[in-house]
């Protein structure tokens, strides 16, 4: 609300009057900081550019640019690539601008599901990002204040989250949680079933979906949430793992196509965890994100589930037999 480098913001009067960015969070004043909202024009190109600017020149400030959907951030792969991912490198300059792209497989279509998880990840190494994809209100509250207290320097952060979870009660966290809690890179099963026979490894929104099936089955199986995927977590997923060292097979479950999502990152980092035998599960090899039918987006979703707590060993290949055509050479 306040005006920026050029003029007013599009949230409303600056100081003085009553935009956005007054009186503050919760009645506070300046003492305590000032939260600003600017809605940008609809160029993801320029606006990230701008965000990109002001983040590097205010390192102390919390600058973060909010995609409508996280496809959309494909108007911005110019200022991603040049600057996001590879300043750091190329001219040792740095920012801490963090991305917020809605991302989750929701029927919603091709150009509504997903921010190309995989875009980033191949994007990421030499700590140059920070990549997360939060499952409940506490973490999406510490990894933001992680980004802000940050003692090592800044780095972009790029933020992932389902629409579908801002209001969900299962998402919900204790107030005790956001007062003392602190960020968390992999959340595990407080709900694992004793003789757990299975422990399968989610990132994101699909992993409510797959304790919600396994509590219809009452399946012998844990649910691990990667909440970070890079820095990959290797020490604590290790650790996490090694409560079930008991468990048949451990499984990677994605929503994304087998050749998108976190899937082609992983699976050689995962494997070394686990020493061995890996399953995967996901939608089948597509060149488009998600499909554009409400009606096939929810048979996948239950192919995926029913692969997912299926014991058979072909059901764990990947994109199991649910595919809109075959490819030339299968």
């Amino acid at each position: 609300g306040e005006p920026g480098p050029g003029g007013p913001g599009m949230g409303g009067p600056g100081p003085g009057g009553p935009g956005l960015g007054e009186p503050g969070l919760g009645g506070a004043r300046d003492s305590v900081g000032r939260f600003r909202i600017y809605d940008s024009a609809l160029s993801e190109f320029a606006a990230l550019g701008f965000e990109y600017g002001y983040s590097v020149v205010r390192p102390e400030a919390l600058v973060a640019w909010e995609a409508q959907f996280g496809d959309f951030a494909n108007e911005a792969q110019v200022i991603i690539d040049e600057f996001l991912a590879s300043a750091s490198d190329k001219w040792d300059q740095l920012c801490g601008l963090v991305l917020l792209l809605p991302h989750g497989y929701e029927g919603q279509g091709p150009d509504h599901s997903s921010a190309r998880v995989e875009r980033f990840l191949t994007l990421s190494a030499g700590n140059n990002l920070r990549v997360v994809n939060p499952t409940t209100a506490a973490q999406y509250f510490h990894v933001l204040r992680a980004q802000v207290r940050r003692v090592d320097g800044p780095i972009p952060l790029v933020l992932f989250a389902p629409k579908s979870l801002l209001r969900a009660r299962s998402a919900r966290s204790k107030v005790e949680e956001l007062v003392e809690g602190r960020f968390r890179e992999v959340l595990d099963d407080p709900w694992a079933p004793p003789g757990t026979r299975r422990v399968l490894v989610c990132s994101g929104k699909v992993s409510y979906e797959v304790m919600a099936r396994r509590a219809e089955l009452s399946a012998p199986v844990a649910v691990v949430r990667v909440e970070q995927l890079y820095p990959w977590p290797a020490d604590q997923l290790s650790t996490t793992l090694a409560r079930y060292h008991r468990a048949d097979e451990v499984v990677w479950v994605q929503e994304e196509p087998e050749n998108m999502g976190a899937w082609g990152f992983v699976q050689g980092r995962l494997r070394e965890l686990v020493g061995g035998s890996l399953g995967h599960v996901a939608r089948a090899p597509s060149g488009s994100p998600a499909t554009g039918s409400m009606g096939v987006h929810r048979l996948e979703a239950e192919d995926l589930l029913r692969r997912a707590f299926s014991f058979d060993q072909a059901s764990l290949g990947g994109s199991g037999g649910l595919r809109a055509r075959q490819d030339p050479e299968g």
